[in-house]
């Protein structure tokens, strides 16, 4: 995968009532260049209390991924698989955004994270991650804790 696909940046965005956002720039400029479709998918993250993010088709590499770890792990736990494949293909949610960048998150989805009224985009590489900044400052690795309380501090927001 080139740079120019990788998502790279941050940005902390409003939510409304409504759950409506503002996909950042930085995360749809990489989903126009490596799809078609002006989608995003997410999907709870494994390891984190935040969402995930990608573009339709990066579920390709997830797949291919997915199988990988379940052929190395085959002997070890045969449950394991199943249960990164219903996280990572069956509990999602595709959803396309309009013009401007706005994406309606859907109350499931934001329960999943957690989010409220604020949503922190995170560029990871290949894909990005969607975090409640406050749950980032409390529970995320030491970088995305200073990263999540630097923007709070930015937009004078308290934790």
């Amino acid at each position: 995968m080139a740079v120019e696909h990788l998502f790279r940046g941050n940005a902390l965005n409003a939510v409304d009532a409504k759950g409506r956002v503002s996909v950042p720039a930085f995360i749809r400029q990489k989903i126009e260049r490596r799809s078609d479709e002006r989608l995003i998918v997410l999907a709870r993250h494994e390891i984190f209390p935040c969402l995930v993010g990608y573009d339709a088709d990066y579920a390709e590499v997830i797949d291919a991924e997915n199988e990988r770890r379940r052929l190395k792990e085959e002997d070890s736990d045969p449950h394991a698989h199943y249960a990164r494949a219903y996280l990572t293909m069956s509990d999602t949610a595709e959803l396309s955004y309009d013009g401007s960048g706005r994406v309606s998150l859907p109350n499931r989805v934001r329960a999943k994270a957690r989010i409220e009224d604020l949503a922190l985009f995170v560029g990871v590489g290949r894909t990005f991650e969607l975090w409640n900044p406050n749950i980032a400052v409390e529970k995320g690795p030491a970088p995305l804790a200073e990263l999540a309380a630097d923007c709070l501090a930015e937009r004078g927001v308290s934790e």
